[in-house]
């Protein structure tokens, strides 16, 4: 085992087994954790959690227990405000493990991971450590930064463009990339992408803030491939653009003024945002789609009207959401989900794209499944533009590892 350390300062560890218990807080000690409080049911975790100064940062819940169970606690946290990050305990089956996953993350309160009782010292390792990786340094409770230091930033090129790779599930080899704005504030640190979009879509600073992106997105693009590294751009697309006066006629000016072809670029939609559309939205799309460029539906599986949007839009690419995916070599509810998002891309005849790929286990799942495409941090994280050469020589090594599956398909 590495001589790494986790980062945490303290964890409460919710179970009413003694036993269970005390090995939990064990094992976090040995690990590195600093201080682990223990609470023997639900009432006595909500008066700890009432009590300590700071907050502990993580807590460990058991999800079988006679008073207050784990689900009734972690809804309980949830109303008084203790949004921790959670780690869920049981010895129970993984639908039901998973389906507690999704109830707490719906109601707002993060998960860390559900583990399997009695816990194994490696699985908690990789939990731990992997959270303690360095994160941007912004506050949790810190608002967002004023509308005007966002069109400043934009202003001024303070807004950047990462990139992450897209790889063939069969053969491992890069297929094309994503564009990914980031915005780093002096004062607040890194922003969320989905809290400065969102606070470009109500200050009226969206159509600025994504043709920013589209141009050093499109300028890379052109830069890679006058040095004989062709691939396709994907780009993330608001739904508030869809209403803009010749949208159509300026994506392609744009696109032709570097130097590409339509073919080489895919817009992204989320379901839920191609639902809100406004109104001449989907003619729009469908004029995309005749120039020549990509559509992809993004989050497929996390809105209401999935199969209808396919039907209705003329999309040529179809992105399984990370929820499903990641942890779904282990979990047969996800397992079916993905199987059934991949017949419907295969019914559809769309590209399937898998994101969330973290393990080597969901890899081969997907591949054996036929899946497309996969992006994710097995692959590689989002990065700078200067990055992905390096990036590409060191995935030359990976090729054997991740094409090696095949042969037994």
């Amino acid at each position: 085992m590495s001589s790494a350390r986790v980062a945490f300062d303290s964890i409460l560890v919710v179970d009413d087994s003694d036993v269970q218990r005390r090995h939990a807080a064990g094992l976090c000690l040995e690990l590195g954790v600093r201080r682990v409080h223990e609470a023997p049911g639900g009432a006595e975790a909500l008066a700890l959690l009432q009590e300590l100064k700071p907050p502990p940062q993580v807590v460990f819940v058991d999800l079988e227990m006679p008073e207050m169970d784990g689900i009734e606690l972690i809804e309980t946290m949830q109303r008084r405000g203790h949004l921790l990050p959670l780690v869920v305990l049981s010895a129970r089956d993984g639908a039901l493990i998973h389906s507690v996953e999704v109830l707490a993350r719906e109601i707002g309160m993060p998960v860390l991971a559900a583990l399997s009782k009695p816990l194994a010292r490696d699985a908690l390792a990789a939990v731990l450590l992997r959270q303690a990786r360095p994160r941007p340094h912004r506050r949790p409770d810190a608002q967002l930064p004023p509308a005007a230091d966002l069109a400043e930033a934009i202003r001024t090129g303070q807004v950047a463009v990462h990139y992450q790779p897209k790889v063939d599930l069969r053969t491992g080899l890069l297929r094309g990339v994503e564009a990914l704005a980031r915005w780093r504030h002096p004062v607040a640190g890194d922003v969320p992408a989905g809290g400065f979009v969102e606070l470009a879509e109500n200050s009226g600073l969206i159509r600025d803030l994504s043709y920013s992106v589209i141009d050093s997105a499109l300028a890379c693009v052109a830069y890679w491939n006058a040095r004989g590294l062709r691939m396709s751009m994907a780009l993330n697309l608001s739904p508030r653009l869809l209403g803009a006066p010749d949208l159509v006629g300026e994506l392609l000016a744009r696109v032709q003024g570097h130097g590409l072809e339509p073919p080489q670029i895919v817009f992204e939609l989320t379901e839920g945002s191609v639902v809100q559309s406004y109104d001449g939205g989907i003619g729009v799309l469908t004029r995309l789609r005749l120039k020549g460029f990509g559509l992809s539906i993004d989050d497929f599986g996390t809105g209401y009207a999935s199969m209808s949007q396919l039907a209705r839009i003329p999309f040529s690419e179809l992105k399984i959401d990370r929820r499903f995916v990641h942890g779904a070599s282990v979990r047969h509810a996800q397992r079916m989900l993905v199987e059934s998002a991949l017949e419907t891309a295969r019914r559809f005849e769309l590209v399937s794209v898998a994101e969330g790929v973290e393990c080597l286990a969901d890899w081969q799942l997907l591949q054996n499944a036929g899946c497309n495409v996969a992006q994710g941090y097995l692959i590689a994280r989002p990065m700078p533009a200067e990055d992905l050469p390096g990036w590409l020589k060191s995935h030359q090594a990976r090729l054997p590892e991740l094409r090696a599956p095949q042969s037994a398909v």
